[in-house]
């Protein structure tokens, strides 16, 4: 029995060593199954199945759920066997793209130590995170001072404490996340 060439084609791909700023996602775990490189924005990848694996040579890049990299998106830098796990994605991925470094100071996903300074009374939060995603200020909203408030008390309040004492936004791609939020027990 002979193999499609295009399955053979695909195979190889998915066998090759990627390119410098290249990432191969595949619709199976543990990087198997189908699989497209991407070395490029893409706005649409038109994709027939949900991602669940990707191997990322080098860069940082950005996996959007929705076309023209909308949606609650993903920033990785790293591989992942089952993104599903490591980072709570689940569904299909329609847009990627690289981006600047989403190191400490950058955007999306935090750290893996999701930094923060905690004293008996208060915890400093220069990047809120939930779940590996930056915290959106106000989604689909306005971030008006009151509306970014009330977006920084509920993230305290998931983290056990009384409110925001203080809080600030930051506005990247159009979008607002909250940044220097002080959660405190008074």
């Amino acid at each position: 029995m002979h193999a499609k060439p295009a399955l053979l084609a695909l195979a190889a791909a998915a066998a090759a060593p990627l390119a410098a700023n290249e990432v191969t996602v595949y619709r199976d775990r543990g990087f198997s199954g189908p699989a497209v490189a991407v070395s490029e924005a893409n706005p649409d990848l038109r994709l027939a199945w949900p991602v669940n694996s990707i191997r990322v040579a080098s860069g940082t890049w950005e996996l959007c759920p929705e076309r023209n990299f909308r949606g609650r998106c993903l920033t990785l830098s790293s591989s992942s066997p089952n993104l599903a796990m490591t980072h709570g994605w689940r569904g299909r991925l329609q847009s990627i793209r690289p981006v600047g470094d989403s190191g400490w100071g950058g955007w999306g996903q935090v750290p893996s130590d999701n930094r923060s300074m905690r004293g008996m009374m208060s915890e400093y939060f220069p990047q809120p995170a939930s779940r590996g995603y930056r915290v959106e200020a106000c989604p689909g909203g306005l971030a008006s001072a009151a509306c970014v408030q009330r977006s920084a008390d509920s993230f305290c309040r998931s983290g056990g404490w009384n409110r925001s004492a203080f809080q600030r936004t930051e506005t990247i791609r159009g979008r607002n996340y909250l940044a220097d939020v002080l959660c405190t027990r008074s």
